[in-house]
């Protein structure tokens, strides 16, 4: 097949970059100068038993896939779970999150010998791709292994289809050797038929699955003790040109004594930000520097990883990041499970069906700049009862969506051979 060289025949061209970008990577984040032989297929991990793999490439996959992990412990205790990442956030997180209980790795570019190499080594018995993770040598080396494919809690934008559509041939290809694609709503699931999905299920969400770790919702009751009485708004995972804006939004809210919690997304953008707060001549306080809040502090700067859901514990209303530019959204329903009133932009588009559900349900408002989310913001905090029904709300939001890591279980049960 044409379409097949010519992307392979891209990989090799693109191989140069692909160790320039390590390296580059790497000055910001030494983690992406680590385990580079794992990107090319080379491991020392060699499993002693069978082996069923999930592959969740970043942060907040690894952290959707947290229920159906427990569960697949629970259903197969003769059985090695590995899972793999391709960022070192998102491999920090698995070991958080799962210690010892998982083989942690880096899955390798999509070059089909370090495939080859990956799946020779592991020999899953089932392997689990979460949310948009297409790769197209994968897949065929899969297929040719007699490896079944499950892409789990998947979701596809129009935008994101548009991009594939371009490609049709391989999308057709890699999309038809999945054994099984559950969507988290019905229209991810037409877009994926659409593309060459054969086998597709509407399961919903896992994320509305994961628990709330104990210990989190505690540190977010130990912060607002910090806090005090002070009214706090939380930016959530803001991206980058998205400080400036809810700065500048910040300046119409008209609410007294109110603290911004300003929590980036990305870890190498935390001194950037320090950097804009000073600039704005702002008093500010990092999350990692213990002392007291100054009763003048105007920004509480989040600098730490793993406690949004502490950060929602701490807050009166929540402002979810990358929706103000066209980023695509982050996650809302963490926020939603904390039972916290939420404020997003109009690009949304990532979380689409669940953040057109969030507005529908009186749980969640979308503004349309950061002029009307500063109006937005000091409405809300000045009228508590209205912010207590959006509160109650999100809560029952979260509650009635549930259920998305049996139905995945049950997918994963029909497609793992049996012993």
């Amino acid at each position: 097949m044409i379409w097949r060289l010519a992307y392979r025949l891209l990989l090799r061209l693109l191989f140069p970059w692909v160790l320039m970008h390590l390296w580059w990577r790497g000055r910001r984040q030494p983690g992406y100068r680590e385990h580079i032989r794992e990107r090319f297929g080379w491991y020392q991990a060699r499993p002693g038993l069978p082996v069923i793999w999930l592959h969740a490439v970043s942060v907040g996959e690894t952290r959707a896939a947290e229920p159906l992990v427990r569960a697949l412990a629970t259903r197969y205790p003769g059985h090695e779970l590995l899972l793999t990442q391709m960022t070192p956030t998102g491999r920090e997180a698995a070991q958080q999150l799962y210690g010892g209980a998982a083989t942690i790795v880096y899955l390798p570019y999509d070059y089909p010998g370090a495939v080859a190499r990956f799946l020779v080594r592991f020999r899953p018995r089932l392997g689990i791709l979460m949310e948009t993770e297409i790769w197209f040598n994968l897949v065929e080396c899969c297929t040719r292994l007699g490896v079944p494919l499950l892409l789990a809690n998947a979701r596809l934008s129009e935008k994101s289809a548009r991009g594939y559509a371009l490609v049709a041939p391989l999308t057709r290809a890699a999309l038809g050797g999945l054994a099984a694609v559950s969507a988290q709503t019905r229209e991810d699931a037409e877009r994926l038929a659409r593309l060459g999905a054969r086998v597709v299920e509407v399961t919903g969400n896992l994320k509305f699955d994961v628990a709330l770790a104990p210990q989190l919702l505690a540190l977010g009751a130990e912060l607002k003790q910090r806090i005090g009485q002070r009214p706090v708004l939380l930016a959530a995972s803001t991206r980058e040109g998205e400080e400036e804006l809810v700065l500048d939004a910040l300046t119409r809210v008209r609410v007294e004594g109110l603290l911004l919690l300003l929590v980036p997304r990305h870890p190498q953008r935390f001194d950037e930000v320090a950097a804009l707060l000073a600039k704005r001549n702002l008093s500010y306080l990092r999350r990692s520097d213990k002392r007291a809040l100054p009763p003048d502090c105007r920004v509480l700067l989040g600098d730490s990883m793993g406690e949004m859901a502490a950060y929602y514990a701490a807050c009166n209303l929540a402002f979810i990041g990358g929706s103000l530019l066209p980023y695509g959204g982050q996650n809302l329903i963490e926020a939603c499970a904390v039972g916290r009133a939420l404020l997003f932009g109009r690009y949304m588009y990532n979380f689409a069906e669940a953040s057109r559900l969030a507005v529908a349900a009186g749980a969640a408002i979308e503004v349309a700049d950061a002029a009307m989310l500063g109006e937005r913001a000091g409405e809300l905090l000045r009228d508590q009862a209205t912010l207590a029904r959006m509160s109650q709300a999100a809560l029952a939001f979260s509650r009635a969506h549930q259920g998305a890591t049996a139905r995945n279980l049950a997918i994963c049960e029909r497609l793992l051979p049996p012993d």
